[in-house]
C-alpha cells in the first residue's frame, strides 16, 4: 500500500498549526495529479460513541461498519458540537458554529448565514458533482436551503427531523415525501433506504467525473421507528423499549453502508474514493462509550464521536491517531487531500488532517478547541461549554479534568492546577470575543425572491419563545405560542400572504375568528370565515429588513396563537 506525501498532495496548506487560518474564494489552482479522488461523507443522527459493535459495543449488529473499521484510520480524539445543527454548520463550514450563525436546533438560530462559504460551494468550484441525501437542517428557505449553498443534487426532509414542523405534513420515515431537487416528491420505503438509494443513483450517474456526496441521515434520531425486523433483533436479545428500536436503526443504517460499500467496489471506484463515516454529536438513547454524559453534553460524551476514514493505497488502514481534532477540520482536509480550490479571505477555524491521515503527524501541535450548547435565542457566556486540549477539558470554565488519566471525567482537578484552568478560561475568552459580531445578527428568510416564489415559512424558526418544532405540537394545538420570522423583502411589488394553521397539504381549518399580520409599515385585519384553512391578505411592500408577525384569535375565548405557516408569494410590480 502507497501512502501519499505531503508532497504528494494537492493544494499543501502547511503544518495546520493555526487555529485560524485565511483562505480565499477565489480561484488557486492546484497542479492537476490526474483523477482527484470522490469523497463520500456519512453522518448519522444522535449515535454516539459507543453504538458500534467494532467500538465495543457487544450487542449491537454492526458487522459492515465494523469491516469498515478494520479498512480506516480512525480518529480516536474527533469532537463536533453536542446537538444537531451546529455540528452541520461547522463540519460545512470549517467555522466554529456560533461564528456562522448556528447555534441551536429552532427558533430561527439553525439557519446557515448567508455569507458563510460551504463545502459543497467549494467542491462544485472545483469542478465536481455536489449531492445532499438526508437531512440538512441548515434552512428551509431562500438562501439557507442545500441547493442555495452548493449542492446540485438534493433529496432531504424539512427541519431537524423526518416528523418536523418544516417536514411535509404526515411523514412518518415510511413512504414518504421529499424534497427532490426544491419539489415535494412522494417515495416508497423506508427513510434511511430512501437516502441511500438516492446517493447510489447520484453516484452512479457521476462515476466517470469527480464527485462529492453527502449522506447525513437522518436516523436514528427520535422519533424511533424502523421496520419491525431490525426491532425484533434487540428485543430477542432482551432489549427494551426504545434502545431496541434505536439501535435497529442503526442496524438499518449498516446494512446500507454495506451496500454503499459494495457498489462502489462494484463500479471500480474504491480506490479512487474517500469514504467518511461519523457521526453528528453523543448518542440520545445509546451508550457513550464509556465517556460521560450525552447528546447535549459540555462533557465529552456530548460531543466526542467516531470518525473513520478510508483512501486505500493512501490512506493507512487499520490505524488509530489519538490527536485532538474537530469537525471544523474536514473541510480543510478535503482541499488538501483533493486538491481543491480554496475560498479568499475566509478565515478558518480548522486545520487540514492530511498530516496525521498520511501518517506523517511528528510535531502536530498541541491544539485548543472549544464547543459549547446553547440553544437558547443569544448565546451566554460560559454556558454549557468545553475548552479542549490532547490533555485537558476546562468544563463551564470550573471544572477542570485530565483526560489523559481521567477519560471518564470523575474527578475535577481545579484546585490542584490553577494555572491551567487560567490560561484555558483566557483562550475561551479570546474565542468569545471572536464570535460576539454574529450575536446580533438574524440570518434573513428572503421574500419574492425569485429563487424560491412562493415561499412556505414554518413556527419550526419563529424567533421568541418556545415555537412549536413537530407535528405532534401543532395537532395537539394546545399551547397559543407565537414568535415572528426574521425576513427580509427582496423586491417592492404586491404580495400575497396566506397565513394557516396547519400546512396546506393538510387541509385543516384554522381554530380562531380573526387574523391579523405585520410587515414593515403594513399592517392587516381578517376575519376567518368558519372552517377557512387559510386566510390571504395582498399588500403592497417595500424592499426592508423586519419581521414577519402573525396572530389568529378566538373571539370566544380571548386567546391567541401564532400562524404556524406562512405562505408569502410576490405577485408583481
Amino acid at each position: 500500500m502507497h501512502v501519499v506525501s505531503r508532497r504528494e498532495i494537492l493544494g499543501v496548506l502547511g503544518a495546520g498549526a493555526a487555529s485560524l487560518m485565511p483562505w480565499g474564494r477565489k480561484v488557486a489552482a492546484a497542479e492537476p495529479r490526474g483523477r482527484r479522488p470522490n469523497v463520500v461523507l456519512v453522518m448519522t443522527d444522535d449515535q454516539g460513541y459507543g453504538d458500534l459493535g467494532c467500538l465495543g459495543n457487544q450487542d449491537i449488529v454492526t458487522p459492515n461498519l465494523d469491516a469498515f473499521h478494520t479498512q480506516c484510520t480512525r480518529l480516536t480524539n474527533f469532537h463536533v458540537d453536542p446537538t444537531c445543527s451546529p455540528t452541520r454548520s461547522a463540519l460545512m463550514t470549517g467555522r466554529y458554529s456560533t461564528r456562522t450563525g448556528v447555534w441551536h436546533t429552532i427558533m430561527g438560530r439553525s439557519l446557515l448565514a448567508a455569507d458563510e462559504t460551504t463545502v459543497a460551494d467549494v467542491f462544485k468550484a472545483s469542478g465536481y458533482a455536489t449531492g445532499i441525501f438526508g437531512k440538512w437542517h441548515l434552512g428551509d428557505n431562500y438562501p439557507f436551503r442545500p441547493q442555495d449553498r452548493g449542492f446540485a443534487e438534493t433529496l432531504c426532509h424539512g427541519g431537524g427531523g423526518v416528523g418536523q414542523t418544516p417536514d411535509w405534513w404526515g411523514n412518518d420515515y415510511f413512504d414518504d415525501t421529499y424534497w427532490h431537487n426544491g419539489v415535494p416528491t412522494p417515495f416508497k420505503g423506508y427513510c434511511t433506504d430512501v437516502f441511500f438509494d438516492g446517493a447510489l443513483k447520484f453516484i452512479e450517474a457521476h462515476r466517470d467525473k469527480p464527485f462529492f456526496c453527502y449522506i447525513p441521515t437522518n436516523a436514528p434520531h427520535g422519533p424511533y421507528h424502523v421496520p419491525p425486523k431490525y426491532e425484533k433483533l434487540y428485543t430477542d436479545k432482551g432489549v427494551k423499549g426504545g434502545r431496541a428500536k434505536f439501535w435497529g436503526m442503526i442496524t438499518n443504517i449498516d446494512e446500507n453502508m454495506g451496500r454503499l460499500l459494495g457498489k462502489l467496489k462494484q463500479w471500480g471506484l474504491e480506490q479512487d474514493t474517500v469514504v467518511i463515516f461519523m457521526t453528528d454529536n453523543g448518542t440520545s438513547s445509546g451508550l457513550s462509550g464509556g465517556t460521560r454524559g450525552r447528546k447535549g453534553s459540555e462533557y465529552d460524551g456530548g460531543h466526542r464521536v467516531p470518525f473513520f476514514i478510508r483512501w486505500p493505497g493512501h490512506i493507512k488502514a487499520g490505524r488509530d491517531v489519538d490527536r485532538l481534532a474537530a469537525h471544523v477540520d474536514v473541510l480543510p482536509t478535503f482541499v488538501e487531500l483533493c486538491g481543491l480550490t480554496r475560498p479568499e479571505k475566509v478565515a478558518l477555524d480548522g486545520a487540514s488532517l492530511a498530516p496525521l491521515l498520511t501518517g506523517e503527524g511528528k510535531g502536530w501541535p498541541d491544539r485548543t478547541l472549544f464547543v459549547h450548547s446553547q440553544r437558547i435565542e443569544h448565546p451566554q457566556k460560559w454556558r454549557k461549554s468545553a475548552v479542549m486540549t490532547q490533555r485537558w477539558r476546562l468544563v463551564n470554565g470550573k471544572q477542570l479534568f485530565d483526560v489523559a488519566a481521567d477519560p471518564g471525567q470523575k474527578k475535577d482537578v481545579a484546585a490542584d492546577h490553577p494555572e491551567v484552568v487560567e490560561r484555558l478560561r483566557k483562550a475561551y475568552d479570546g474565542w468569545w470575543e471572536s464570535l460576539k459580531p454574529r450575536f446580533g445578527d438574524y440570518c434573513r428568510i428572503v421574500l419574492g425572491s425569485e429563487r424560491e416564489n412562493p415561499a412556505r415559512l414554518t413556527a419550526h424558526d419563529w424567533h421568541g419563545g418556545r415555537p412549536p418544532w413537530n407535528q405532534r405540537h401543532i395537532r395537539n394545538a394546545k399551547g397559543h405560542a407565537n414568535g415572528f420570522w426574521a425576513v427580509e423583502v427582496a423586491r417592492a411589488g404586491r404580495y400575497a400572504i396566506t397565513l394557516r394553521q396547519m400546512p396546506a397539504e393538510a387541509n385543516a381549518p384554522i381554530q380562531g375568528t380573526e387574523a391579523w399580520l405585520k410587515l414593515g409599515d403594513a399592517e392587516a385585519t381578517r376575519p376567518i370565515p368558519k372552517g377557512a384553512t387559510g386566510v390571504t391578505f395582498e399588500l403592497d411592500l417595500k424592499p426592508c429588513k423586519g419581521k414577519l408577525e402573525t396572530r389568529f384569535t378566538d373571539a370566544a375565548t380571548g386567546k391567541s396563537r401564532g400562524a404556524y405557516f406562512a405562505y408569502v408569494r410576490y405577485v408583481g410590480g
